[in-house]
């Protein structure tokens, strides 16, 4: 029966159990992602959101169980994060990392998945599908009209979109989104969640941890609640947002 499920999914994780200095951040977690899902994990902090982030990027190590990658053919854990990231696993972190002094198009160009050293890089002239793939990006993360714009000049919602269209220009598989709503405005949430589901739309699987439950809705995809390592609830957001467990341990705080 695990085989099976672990065949099937793209992302399947099995009793991982974590420990540092004898807290147990994660107690036996398990979690399935399909190929072309989008998810959305929830949870009080110390849930083990972040712990669960850093086993699939290699960040941790579990001390057991099973993180499998592609069909189960992949374990995760046997490998660094540069390795990880190259098979198709893009982060981004809650806080928006994004080369400030040079333009949005930029940013996006030093992003592109190839195998180009510093020195190309430096006398590197836009091909016509570098280019074009570099409009697709810009057109997707709604930052057409800042293409020129130096990427400080952008405002704390614009810059994670750029980090997203980074993300997007290394052709990842799975994408895990680490609260990008933070300390945005209402507008630029709603904006995000539609962007979240634009790149769902377009055949990508999105892991999406995050506090705001308004923003969860308006993703309208299945959520996990995590609570103390482990899997408390998981269905629709009304499912999970009735559920009394959740509302004793999270929603009722």
């Amino acid at each position: 029966m695990t085989e099976a499920l672990a065949a099937n999914a793209l992302l399947y994780l099995d009793d991982v159990k974590v420990s540092f200095d004898g807290f147990k951040a994660l107690k036996g977690l398990s979690l399935t992602i399909e190929p072309g899902e989008m998810r959305a994990i929830i949870g009080p902090n110390g849930a083990g959101k972040t712990t669960m982030m850093d086993c699939i990027t290699g960040k941790t190590r579990p001390d057991e169980g099973e993180v499998l990658f592609e069909g189960g053919t992949i374990d995760l854990t046997r490998l660094d994060e540069a390795t990880i990231a190259e098979l198709g696993i893009g982060r981004k972190f809650q806080k928006p990392t994004v080369f400030e002094s040079h333009t949005v198009e930029d940013n996006l160009y030093l992003a592109l998945k190839s195998d180009r050293g510093p020195f190309a890089t430096l006398f590197h002239r836009l091909s016509g599908t570098e280019a074009a793939r570099i409009d697709e990006l810009l057109a997707t993360i709604k930052l057409t009209e800042r293409r020129g714009d130096l990427a400080k000049n952008l405002s704390h919602g614009q810059k994670q979109w750029l980090e997203i269209g980074m993300l997007l220009a290394q052709e990842p598989k799975l994408l895990l989104v680490d609260e990008p709503v933070a300390g945005m405005t209402d507008a630029e949430t709603m904006e995000t969640a539609a962007l979240l589901r634009r790149i769902h739309a377009s055949g990508k699987s999105v892991v999406v941890v995050e506090h705001d439950m308004a923003f969860v809705r308006e993703l309208g995809v299945k959520v996990t609640v995590l609570h103390e390592g482990g899997v408390l609830s998981e269905g629709s957001i009304d499912h999970v947002a009735n559920d009394p467990r959740v509302i004793e341990v999270y929603l009722g705080r």
